[in-house]
């Protein structure tokens, strides 16, 4: 099991391919986008998603309103870093590095091996507590994901998904 978790997270980069590109960013992709002058300050600080909502709208006026509530979700269940993680930052794409895997990672990592991409994940429409429900069915209790990780899950999918068919390319449909 902590094998893999371990192969999870270790691929996440290799999961921000380009064959992808079809599904919605996730919150720890925008972050250099949007905090590339101050991300050491949003690593430390603890905020609630409508504060943080709040906050990405005022910094990234183009975003789109799903991916402003991404990116404050993700943040509302993700930040603070510990403080160990940000002092070890080198620079802003090392410290967005840094943070944990998002909804769209964990999409990848997670709901293609079992079943279709595009049927058991990609066409359904849940709120958060839909996709927090999905945990408690005896396969998917046993994903190796923690706490955190299950929520930045049913929220990136609560506000991402579904995506429309012919959005989805055809090797992912079915």
């Amino acid at each position: 099991m902590l094998l893999g978790c371990a192969l999870s997270l270790a691929a996440g980069p290799l999961f921000a391919q380009p064959e992808f590109d079809f599904m919605p960013d996730g919150g720890r992709n925008m972050l250099e986008q949007v905090f590339a002058d101050d991300l050491a300050a949003v690593a430390s600080a603890t905020r609630e998603a409508g504060e943080w909502r709040e906050i990405v709208a005022a910094k990234a006026p183009a975003l789109m309103e799903k991916e402003i509530d991404t990116l404050a979700s993700y943040l509302a269940v993700n930040a603070p870093l510990p403080g160990e993680r940000i002092a070890a930052a080198a620079d802003v794409a090392t410290l967005a590095a840094a943070f944990p895997p998002d909804g769209k990672e964990l999409a990848i990592a997670n709901c293609q091996f079992c079943h279709g991409f595009f049927t058991g994940y990609l066409a359904h429409e849940r709120d958060a507590e839909g996709w927090r429900a999905v945990f408690k069915s005896p396969f998917h209790s046993e994903l190796p994901m923690t706490a955190k990780e299950r929520e930045t899950f049913a929220l990136y999918s609560a506000i991402n998904m579904p995506i429309p068919y012919q959005d989805v390319p055809e090797d992912y449909r079915f």
